[in-house]
């Protein structure tokens, strides 16, 4: 059989050789949807960084998978400075200005991506940080920031997709707003 004739195998649907079930299975993957991709890395990656924020800061709790809810105004927690002083100890910026913009970034950027609004902003925010974190911080923990990594790249280079404010402001923008 000719790699031809098993295309057309494909085609019309009869496929009993290995090569032919591996070639659907590719072409069956390949039709998921980069909105699909998009929004499961925007919300996976939101509540990464929305929960590691919620350390920092007190009277101020959302988590909504656990039902907490403290909506006061937000202050940072009394341990935090003294966490970016004697674990975190980042080069250049004093623990007092570290924690309140870790902090800051942690509640900011996570829910403008869970919305999809300045998705790419966003994305690189928290890349630069993932980085910051990764070189100064915890460098052992490259397998985990190497998937934070990934898909903040992905959000970086394709947006946020079809289901984001980004892409329903794009079609406004260009006069197809339903």
């Amino acid at each position: 059989m000719t790699d031809h004739h098993a295309v057309n195998s494909f085609a019309v649907g009869r496929c009993d050789k290995p090569a032919c079930l591996i070639g659907r299975a590719i072409a069956v993957f390949s039709r998921i949807p980069d909105s699909l991709i998009a929004l499961i890395g925007r919300f996976s990656v939101a509540a990464i960084f929305w929960k590691s924020g919620q350390t920092k800061v007190q009277d101020f709790a959302i988590d909504i998978v656990a039902g907490e809810f403290t909506i006061g105004w937000p202050r940072l927690s009394d341990s935090v400075v003294d966490l970016f002083r004697d674990e975190y100890r980042l080069p250049l910026i004093p623990p007092e200005w570290a924690a309140v913009m870790a902090a800051f970034a942690e509640h900011v950027f996570p829910v403008l991506l869970l919305i999809g609004l300045a998705t790419r902003f966003s994305a690189l925010a928290l890349l630069v940080m993932t980085l910051v974190i990764q070189i100064f911080v915890y460098p052992d923990a490259y397998p985990t920031h190497g998937v934070w990594m990934t898909v903040l790249l992905f959000l970086v280079a394709r947006g946020g997709g079809a289901v984001s404010l980004d892409h329903w402001l794009g079609r406004c923008l260009s006069g197809k707003c339903a």
